[in-house]
């Protein structure tokens, strides 16, 4: 095994170049076998390890063990064969027939005559990168990607093959589709293709019927514990929590609240332990009702909080109350929230717990994946239980928002890289000297910038293998307008990173609503600089 470099990736994520893709597998069963202190999650690709830690002294310690690990001949898991029965009806068949001088027929041998194997997950729950045999099929990504490939298509990009697990943008070339569904959080094993499983394409002659999963029994509810009715959603109102962690491998991102700081705010105030999961809305418009007496607090995003008294209340006169401290909603009582300045996400935590059943351990919502619980509705009902014994409701505090300059522009620190070579030290000079706009495409995956002057342009040529990218990431596609990413991000990305915005930033970040201008600055990688090994 040989290290190449490592690189940081975020405030607490690295990013190491290997020489070969055997060297990421053993560096991977290595690190899965015993893990680095404070390692969180790994994601192996084509030439590269991303290791999540928990803190910026943990990732510089790695830095420093990772040259000398003595990996050895580390034995690599053996996974299951799996058949996968293929209608090769895709778009771009014809296109790959032409690209790789086989004709369809010729496609359709080659890329069913060979084993598969799966190396590495990502991009998506489910979606796994399969290598084969010979580099036959070997075509580039598509110039302009599909913003909606449908769930089963089978494609193919570089020495590539996949299945995409669910709808989702893409650029690879369709080549046809299947009616497996990859991920299935009713198996045992929710993905269907694990690393290391070795997969046989099978050409299909008609429509496989699948059963349907068993239904669910209905979950008995306490009536005795009481919760939270939603009367008005907003915008959008969703569960989050503190995100799950460990499932990067089979490309299922954190998610988590976009907002760390406010997320966290919310729940210190009502007495609860970090982590807790809350309603997350857009827009701060959201109206809930309490079902016995309820603890509740708001933070994030500027509102005004109006409680109107429940309807055998002679007087109904709604009362005021203050963001950023805890207060009580009485039964049958009406909260009413409404936007009145800065900011994007509120954060409403209720003292308890939401009694969801988990998905992986979190009951946040990834609007990218599909995991998690559906957004709220109007009339859904969130039971709380009550907290134990000794959990202390907090006093009022400042709010967590970011104040823009004197001309109105908000300051986000960055880290060089992982890739800024792809842009040399007049890409990263171009990156702080100029003013970016928020656009009106921006969510919680990503943040979209725009800028009146130039975009940023790469001083290399050719396509980036797909590589784990961290939360705060700066991707810049070839239209070199960047990407923030956010909470939902993909695990994986195709476009080189030319910086990374500080962990203790990304909370603004999420505030900033479209027409927000950003100027990034330079902040000096200290602790664990990228390196060569």
């Amino acid at each position: 095994m040989s290290i190449r470099a490592i690189h940081r990736a975020g405030s607490h994520d690295l990013l190491v170049d290997l020489d070969s893709l055997d060297s990421v597998l053993a560096l991977t069963a290595a690190l899965e076998a015993d893990p680095l202190p404070g390692q969180r999650d790994l994601l192996s690709a084509a030439q590269t390890l991303f290791l999540k830690f928990g803190t910026s002294e943990e990732a510089a310690q790695a830095s420093e063990q990772l040259p000398g690990l003595d990996i050895g001949a580390v034995a690599h898991a053996a996974g299951k064969i799996v058949e996968v029965p293929v209608h090769y009806d895709g778009e771009d068949l014809a296109a790959v027939a032409e690209l790789t001088g086989l004709g369809i027929d010729g496609v359709i041998k080659a890329h069913s005559g060979q084993s598969w194997r799966a190396v590495f997950g990502g991009f998506a729950p489910g979606f796994a990168y399969l290598l084969g045999e010979n580099q036959l099929l070997n075509v580039p990504r598509r110039d302009t990607p599909r913003t909606k490939v449908p769930a089963g298509a089978v494609a193919l990009a570089g020495d590539y093959s996949a299945v995409y697990p669910r709808q989702s943008p893409g650029g690879w070339q369709l080549i046809g589709h299947t009616d497996l569904q990859m991920w299935d959080l009713d198996r045992e094993n929710p993905a269907l293709i694990r690393p290391q499983d070795t997969v046989k394409f099978i050409p299909a002659t008609e429509r496989i019927s699948l059963q349907a999963p068993a239904a669910q029994p209905a979950t008995v509810q306490d009536p005795g514990v009481g919760g939270l009715r939603i009367v008005d959603p907003g915008l959008q109102s969703l569960l989050q929590d503190a995100g799950r962690i460990g499932y990067g491998n089979l490309g299922v991102g954190a998610a988590g609240a976009a907002d760390p700081a406010a997320f966290h705010q919310a729940n210190r105030l009502v007495g609860n332990q970090p982590g807790q999961a809350v309603i997350e809305n857009l827009g701060s418009r959201l109206s809930v009702e309490a079902e016995q007496d309820q603890v509740l607090a708001l933070a994030g995003a500027e509102a005004e909080l109006w409680i109107t008294p429940a309807e055998d209340d002679e007087l109904r006169t709604p009362r005021r109350v203050a963001m950023n401290a805890p207060f009580a909603l009485l039964h049958g009582e009406r909260l009413d929230v409404e936007p009145a300045g800065r900011g994007l996400r509120s954060y409403l935590a209720v003292r308890g717990r939401i009694a969801q059943e988990p998905v992986l351990g979190s009951l946040s919502t990834d609007t990218l994946s599909g995991l998690g619980p559906e957004p709220l509705q109007a009339g859904s009902m969130l039971e709380v239980q009550r907290p134990r014994i000794g959990h202390i409701v907090g006093n009022s505090e400042p709010g967590t928002l970011p104040a823009p300059d004197e001309n109105g522009v908000y300051t986000l620190r960055v880290i060089p890289g992982p890739r800024a070579d792809w842009f040399g030290p007049a890409g990263l000079e171009q990156l702080t000297a100029q003013v970016w706009d928020v656009t009106s495409e921006s969510n919680r995956v990503g943040v979209r910038l725009a800028t009146g002057q130039q975009p940023l342009q790469r001083v290399r040529e050719g396509e980036l293998a797909s590589e784990g990218v961290a939360r705060g990431s700066l991707q810049v596609p070839p239209s070199g307008l960047p990407v923030l990413f956010l909470a939902d991000h993909p695990v994986t990305g195709g476009y080189p990173v030319i910086a990374t915005v500080v962990a203790e930033d990304l909370s603004a970040a999420a505030q900033l609503p479209p027409g927000s201008k950003i100027r990034f600055i330079l902040q000096p990688a200290a602790g664990h600089a990228a390196s060569d090994a």
